[in-house]
């Protein structure tokens, strides 16, 4: 069998700086990382295979027929998902967003949400549960989806011009699809909908204003993403990157906004709303968000842990190395002994690569094996 493309560096818990056995046994529900930020979001991933090939995500060339992905019984089973999720809600999660690859395509989903809907927070309260996804298989699924208890949905969209589109999923699939897909979301009743729309200069920049105007008013939250420098396989560089600032000038000239106080602590996304006739913010017409990873580092206050597709833990986007919590699962730890690894890995966590990134050297910033964004999720 071919090597995996996706360097990782793993290490398990034997090199651990300190047993787990002399950590806490009970979880405080508040537990903060070497900057003082607190665990709330989990990021899981369940399934490495999408049916896109988005050159910033899962290009073509590398993502062939051909390509290894992983087998089955490599995959962290739903049972162990909920398990771990159910141990990192008492550490402080509150959040929990299904990633892939595209996670529709993982048979049963459902079945998963269903369980993880069942989860309860020590104070009694059920766990936001949403999903990102490409939409492409949003009509056939949502509505079993919120049945089983999906709260939310993000969908990921590049642009309207159908061209353009089917050039950067590289499938020729149609926008009119997705755009039903969402539709079907909204019919099904999920709430909160979001837009994820990727930039790339040479690529999209023309989409910017009329997904806008597409989405003004109707009740889905666009929101514009800086092409960032995500694993090792996507081509990445600055001259491709367009600064959000930009985007919100862009828009600003034509659709007036104003800029609105964050949702959350440790939101990715500044959030900007239509302005009315009176220059104040209409509720009505909606809003926009940026995400600024490149150009405006949201490290600070990120609260975000990524489970990988084989239950190897990732303390950031853009890191290099995870912790394999599918070996204790499988090798029959008590709750109490995975929940002391988590306390620790993120007892230990110092990322911040993006507030970095500016001030690394070019083959360090550039060159740096990162795990892919489509193992672990956006």
């Amino acid at each position: 069998m071919v090597d995996r493309i996706i360097p990782l560096v793993e290490q398990r818990y034997g090199v651990l700086q300190a047993p787990l056995n002399t950590l806490p046994s009970t979880p405080s529900g508040h537990l903060l990382d070497q900057r003082a930020r607190p665990l709330h979001d989990l990021r899981i991933s369940v399934t490495d295979r999408c049916n896109f090939r988005c050159a910033y995500c899962m290009p073509k060339d590398v993502f062939s027929k051909d390509y290894p992905y992983l087998p089955h019984q490599a995959l962290l089973s739903f049972e162990e998902i909920t398990r771990l999720a159910r141990l990192f809600t008492a550490h402080g999660v509150r959040k929990l967003r299904l990633t892939g690859g595209e996670p529709l395509l993982r048979k049963d989903l459902d079945r998963l949400i269903a369980q993880l809907a069942a989860l309860r927070t020590p104070e009694g309260d059920a766990l936001d549960i949403t999903l990102t996804t490409n939409g492409s298989l949003l009509r056939r699924k949502a509505l079993q989806l919120k049945k089983a208890g999906l709260k939310r949905v993000t969908v990921s969209l590049d642009g309207l011009d159908d061209a353009i589109f089917r050039s950067m999923n590289d499938v020729d699939f149609p926008v009119a699809d997705v755009l039903d897909g969402i539709d079907a979301a909204r019919e099904a009743g999920l709430s909160d909908i979001k837009v994820n729309m990727v930039v790339k200069r040479s690529t999209n920049v023309d989409q910017i204003l009329p997904m806008a105007r597409h989405f003004r008013g109707s009740g889905v939250t666009l929101r514009f993403i800086e092409y960032m420098d995500v694993g090792a396989t996507n081509g990445w560089c600055m001259d491709e990157v367009l600064p959000s600032a930009d985007v919100v000038k862009l828009l600003h000239a034509e659709m007036p906004l104003v800029q609105l106080e964050p949702t959350s602590p440790g939101e990715t996304a500044k959030r900007w709303g239509y302005a009315g006739a009176d220059g104040k913010h209409d509720a009505s017409l909606g809003e926009i968000g940026v995400i600024s990873s490149v150009t405006q580092a949201f490290c600070g206050d990120c609260s975000r842990a990524r489970l990988s597709t084989e239950g190897r833990l990732y303390l950031c986007l853009f890191a290099d190395k995870g912790w394999d919590l599918r070996q204790l699962l499988r090798t029959d730890a008590d709750d109490a002994t995975i929940s002391n690894a988590i306390a620790h890995i993120w007892g230990q966590r110092t990322d911040r690569y993006s507030e970095l990134r500016a001030s690394l050297p070019a083959e360090s910033a550039q060159g740096r094996k990162r795990v892919e964004m489509s193992y672990i999720g956006g």
